[in-house]
């Protein structure tokens, strides 16, 4: 099998891993930009990138799969940003450390805010993949809750894990609206303070 040369010393794998990385920072300007396009188009989407057409089909099928990867991409980055503020933290600091990177995270780029939190952005798969999102970080919290307060999973845990992650998700989405006039850092420290009142194991407790 004849092998592929570098071109300008780069080989074929990371040319084509270079230009879906900037596919995808074109989706997020796009989909997370303030005046976001009223239906996405892949010209649009190439156009942003500075890339012919033919390069979008060398990493996604659709339009749709590439919606999807762009979210994909920014929640996996912020995912083990905060991950790793938390695993960083003392434990009476870790809510307040994990709130803190997601506010900076969105204060430093809003695009990235606007992709996971505006509800003005209607963009089906963007629905989709928050609610598939919110799921999955519902559980994740679930087991992280249960582990550090020492209760077994129930219905209560379950119940408080969702409520966690869809207030946090609808705080963000109002203060990013500017109805929440909190600075970055009171709404971290504050969104912190409200996750804690929730460490009480009594609330865990079955209730028969």
């Amino acid at each position: 099998m004849a092998q592929v040369r570098p071109y300008r010393g780069v080989h074929a794998a990371q040319r084509i891993a270079q230009r879906r990385r900037r596919l995808l920072e074109a989706g997020l300007e796009l989909l997370g930009g303030r005046s976001a396009p009223a239906e996405l188009t892949v010209r649009a989407i190439c156009a942003q990138a500075g890339l012919a057409a033919r390069y979008f089909y060398e990493s996604f099928v659709d339009k749709d799969a590439f919606v999807s990867a762009v979210f994909d991409w920014v929640v996996a980055d912020i995912a083990a940003t905060t991950q790793a503020a938390v695993a960083s933290a003392p434990a009476r600091e870790q809510s307040r450390q994990g709130m803190a990177n997601i506010v900076r995270t969105i204060s430093e780029d809003p695009r990235v805010g606007r992709l996971l939190f505006d509800i003005h952005l209607t963009n089906p798969v963007v629905s989709r993949k928050r609610a598939e999102s919110g799921a999955l970080f519902a559980l994740l919290s679930g087991q992280h809750a249960g582990t550090a307060l020492q209760v077994a999973p129930s219905e209560q845990l379950k119940a408080a894990a969702h409520f966690v992650v869809g207030g946090v998700a609808q705080t963000l989405s109002a203060w990013l609206a500017g109805d929440v006039t909190f600075t970055a850092e009171h709404l971290a420290s504050h969104l912190g303070a409200l996750i804690d009142r929730l460490a009480d194991p009594a609330l865990y407790a079955s209730r028969g």
